[in-house]
C-alpha cells in the first residue's frame, strides 16, 4: 500500500454560508494535512516455495506501526516461514515484503529488527548477562560503545524480570527462562520490530500474562512493533490486530472485535472456524 501527502487545504472562505473563517495571521499558509504513518510490514503477492511446495500462497497484508500483531493458525500453516521471511532469513521468496520500509533482509534493519525463534537461541555456558553482553557486543562492536552496551543489557535482563538470575548460567535455567533470555537478546538496542515465533509456547499461565503485558508495553510505551505468533487461540483476544492463517493463506486480516463481528461469533476461535468453513466450502463449489 503506498501513501502520499494530501494536498493542503485551502483558508476557508469568508463569504461561505456555513460560517465564518478562521482566522490566520497574515501571510501564514495552511498546514498540511498529516501523512498517515508508513506500515511497519507491508507484503503484496508474498510467496515462497520449498521443496517443491508452496508453503506461502500469494499473500498481501500491511501491519501498522507501534501495535502488537497476532499471527496465527494451527501448526503447520506457515507462520514461522513468513517470520522468517520477514527476518530476512528465508530463501526463495517471490513478490514484496517491506520491512520498515526496506526489502526484508536488507542490512540496514540488522539492528531494527529483533527476531526470536521458537528454540532458545543462547549458549548454556554462559550466564544470562554473558550472553546478552556477547550478542550486544557484535551489535554495537568497539570499547566506544561499552558503556552504552552495558546499559541496553541491564535494561533488557530487567524487562524478561531475570534480574535475580542475571549470573545464572542458561544451560541451568528452565525452558521458560532461558525463553526469557533469548527475549532479551532481541530487545538489545531496542529494535523498532520484534519478531517473536511462539514465545509463550511451554510457559506457564503467570508467566505468559506478564510476557503479554510486557508486550503491550513495548508498544504503548517505547513505539515497537511486535508481530507474535501462535496457535492458541485464547492468545488471539490480547493482540491489536490479528493475521488469521490456513494452509499458507491468509484468511482475516482485522481487529478481534471486527472478526467476531463480521462472523457473528463471541470468541476469536469461533470466528476462525467460521472462516475456515466458508474457506471449505468455497473450494469444494471451485472444484
Amino acid at each position: 500500500m503506498n501513501y502520499s501527502p494530501q494536498p493542503p487545504e485551502g483558508p476557508a472562505d469568508p463569504a461561505a454560508p456555513d460560517g465564518p473563517a478562521t482566522p490566520t495571521s497574515a501571510g501564514a499558509e495552511p498546514a498540511e494535512a498529516p501523512v498517515p504513518a508508513e506500515p511497519a510490514l507491508r507484503a503484496e503477492d508474498l510467496t515462497v516455495v520449498r521443496g517443491g511446495r508452496t508453503v506461502l500462497r500469494a499473500l498481501g497484508f500491511t501491519v501498522p506501526r507501534g501495535q502488537v500483531t497476532g499471527l496465527l493458525g494451527p501448526s503447520g500453516c506457515g507462520k514461522s516461514t513468513l517470520m522468517r521471511a520477514v527476518a530476512g532469513t528465508q530463501a526463495k521468496v517471490t513478490g514484496t515484503l517491506e520491512v520498515l520500509g526496506l526489502p526484508a533482509g536488507n542490512p540496514a534493519l540488522r539492528t531494527r529488527v529483533g527476531y526470536v525463534t521458537q528454540a532458545p537461541s543462547v549458549f548454556d555456558d554462559l550466564s544470562v548477562r554473558q550472553n546478552l553482553d556477547y550478542f550486544a557486543a557484535i551489535l554495537e562492536p568497539g570499547r566506544t560503545a561499552a558503556a552504552r552496551r552495558r546499559e541496553h543489557v541491564t535494561r533488557a535482563i530487567a524487562d524478561v524480570d531475570l534480574t535475580d538470575h542475571a549470573d545464572a548460567l542458561a544451560g541451568r535455567l528452565s525452558g521458560g527462562q532461558r525463553s526469557r533470555v533469548s527475549l532479551a537478546v532481541a530487545l538489545l538496542g531496542a529494535p523498532d520490530l520484534l519478531v517473536l515465533d511462539e514465545p509463550t509456547v511451554g510457559l506457564d499461565p503467570v508467566l505468559r500474562r506478564d510476557l503479554w503485558n510486557l508486550f503491550h508495553s513495548l508498544a504503548a510505551e517505547r513505539g515497537t512493533t511486535l508481530l507474535v505468533s501462535s496457535h492458541v487461540m485464547d492468545e488471539a483476544e490480547r493482540c491489536h490486530r490479528l493475521l488469521l492463517m490456513r494452509e499458507g493463506r491468509l484468511l482475516a486480516d482485522d481487529t478481534p472485535d471486527a472478526l467476531r463481528a463480521r462472523t457473528g461469533t463471541d470468541t476469536v476461535e469461533d470466528a476462525f472456524l467460521r472462516l475456515v468453513d466458508e474457506a471449505d466450502r468455497t473450494k469444494e463449489s471451485t472444484r
